[in-house]
């Protein structure tokens, strides 16, 4: 038997003694505080089973997930990186690049962030939270962190099961980064990068994104792939949503950033833009993942702007501009403001301004 097993059977052992013969009624008592009344006596006992019973799930949790990873020989928790921001950073650009490496597979957007981080962080019921019912309370967080692990884990080696234990798993969450938190929580071993973009230009390009035969109306109104309520709002409403959107994004993955203990990188698109080969050596340096420079300088060369045919660039498309600072002739001047004053944080700390031009308050 196994120490896990032999640590269950021990915690099962000691529920029973503590619960005593069934029906031995006040025999069980024998021995008991005599100054204790039968109430604080059953309150006590069922204080000490409920640790106990916590005990056995948790060593039951520890036992299965040991047994699924036994000898697998899959994913390395190690070798997973995430990429981590907000949509219309360059994640998809950055995951191009990477995926043209050798032993490294993309897993494109599965909004594992999004579905443990929105329930997670949008949870209002502040009384029930802290309850021991709510899946995500704060006090089995431990539990439930081994069990988003788990999930991730195994998930990733049923999409990816040629990718083995030597590959790297680059997985894109720009749209589950609210999550972010979590899922460097679940797994504190894996590599993080940390992709930031102006939020006035990530604004800028979603309007684009959104008018009438771009890209994504075509794919969500014209085909109907999806939620289609941003393509009905007004532009302003829609630019203070996609403000507060990224400010609540992009905080949590800082706060991810800042208390991961993998490793991490912090990179810009304006950076990627302005140097990419020199920003893909630095993050792989960083990260601590090998990678011959030969493959770093072809992929980076397969998949620069200028490789991109021109009939699939410009307005409406998906390449659309790649011009950092473009917001200042996309976006009205109440629109910059809107974006500056919600994003403020994020902007003083990340983007100050440069060259004598004064940022809104």
């Amino acid at each position: 038997m196994s120490t896990l097993g032999r640590k269950i059977l021990d915690a099962a052992r000691g529920l029973r003694s503590s619960l005593g013969p069934v029906g031995a009624g006040a025999e069980a008592r024998k021995g008991a505080d005599p100054s204790e009344s039968q109430a604080q006596a059953m309150q006590r006992l069922r204080k000490r089973i409920g640790e106990q019973d916590t005990e056995i799930r948790e060593l039951r949790a520890r036992l299965a997930e040991g047994a699924a990873n036994a000898g697998q020989g899959g994913i390395r928790p190690e070798n997973v990186v995430w990429i981590l921001g907000f949509p219309r950073t360059g994640s998809t650009w950055l995951a191009h690049m990477m995926e043209e490496l050798d032993e490294h597979a993309v897993w494109r957007e599965p909004y594992v962030g999004a579905l443990f981080g929105n329930l997670y962080y949008d949870w209002v019921g502040e009384k029930h939270f802290e309850t021991r019912h709510f899946v995500l309370g704060p006090r089995f967080r431990d539990s439930w962190l081994r069990s988003i692990r788990a999930f991730i884990l195994s998930e990733a080696n049923v999409r990816f099961p040629g990718l083995g234990k030597d590959g790297y798993l680059v997985i894109k969450e720009p749209n589950g980064s609210v999550g972010a938190p979590l899922l460097v929580g679940a797994l504190p071993e894996s590599r993080m990068i940390f992709l930031l973009r102006d939020p006035r230009d990530v604004v800028a390009s979603r309007l684009d994104s959104v008018r009438k035969g771009s890209w994504l109306y075509q794919r969500r109104v014209e085909e109907g792939g999806g939620r289609t309520a941003m393509f009905n709002m007004q532009e302003n409403a829609l630019v203070e949503k996609t403000a507060n959107g990224y400010l609540r994004s992009v905080r949590n993955v800082k706060e991810a950033y800042e208390t991961h203990e993998g490793p991490r990188v912090l990179v810009k698109y304006e950076d990627m833009r302005a140097d990419a080969l020199g920003t893909m050596k630095r993050i792989y340096s960083t990260l601590g993942i090998p990678v011959e420079n030969g493959a770093l300088e072809r992929s980076v060369r397969e998949h620069a702007w200028e490789a991109i045919p021109e009939d699939q660039k410009g307005e409406g498309k998906f390449h659309r501009k790649a011009t950092p600072g473009g917001w200042r002739e996309d976006l009205t001047p109440e629109q910059v403001a809107a974006v500056e004053r919600i994003t403020a944080p994020l902007l003083e700390e990340f983007y100050p301004a440069v060259d004598g031009e004064k940022a809104r308050p």
